[in-house]
């Protein structure tokens, strides 16, 4: 780190934008900004209130972990990340939390190559702390102590287990799974 700060903004970018301008002779980066963010969906159930919150030892999770992206007409691409957690205790349920938390982009300097694995693994990692971060919370006001924190997830690894069965799928004959 250092302490010195980047150049400040000149608004003088050939689209108009109040970016820093590239150097002549000096090639654009890739990168993205993050617009927003923002819950689209969130549900929390403890079905067995209050019993469920003295479960000895530690409860079975159920984790699911969707993503999905797409462009939109302005130019910007909406990612979402979609979390399911379900814990039972002797085939029970404890709670039930399903958050879809999402974010807004823009791409800069991408190659078209590198779209999807930007919106699939790095704007997911992005967003990833804060919807953590609000499924943490819930479970805590739901009244678990401690509350369930979500180990880090490999975004990079879920996009590459998806391609491999997309190729597989597209190299099975028809009809045959």
């Amino acid at each position: 780190m250092t302490d010195s700060t980047p150049p400040a903004p000149t608004g003088d970018t050939p689209n108009g934008s109040t970016e820093t301008p590239v150097q002549p002779g000096q090639p654009a980066l890739p990168g993205f900004r993050i617009m927003a963010q923002y819950v689209r969906d969130f549900s929390f159930e403890n079905p067995r209130a209050p019993e469920s919150l003295k479960v000895e030892g530690r409860p079975n999770i159920d984790l699911g972990v969707e993503m999905n992206a797409q462009g939109r007409q302005d130019g910007l691409f909406e990612v979402e990340l979609k979390l399911s957690v379900k814990a039972t205790s002797e085939d029970k349920p404890v709670f039930q939390v399903e958050l879809v938390y999402g974010g807004l982009f823009q791409l800069m300097n991408v190659a078209e190559k590198d779209i999807e694995p930007l919106l699939l693994i790095e704007c997911p990692r992005y967003l990833f702390p804060f919807a953590r971060e609000t499924i943490a919370k819930a479970t805590s006001d739901g009244g678990f102590y401690p509350p369930f924190l979500m180990e880090p997830i490999d975004f990079a690894a879920i996009y590459t287990q998806r391609q491999a069965q997309i190729a597989r799928g597209a190299s099975t004959p028809p009809g045959q799974a």
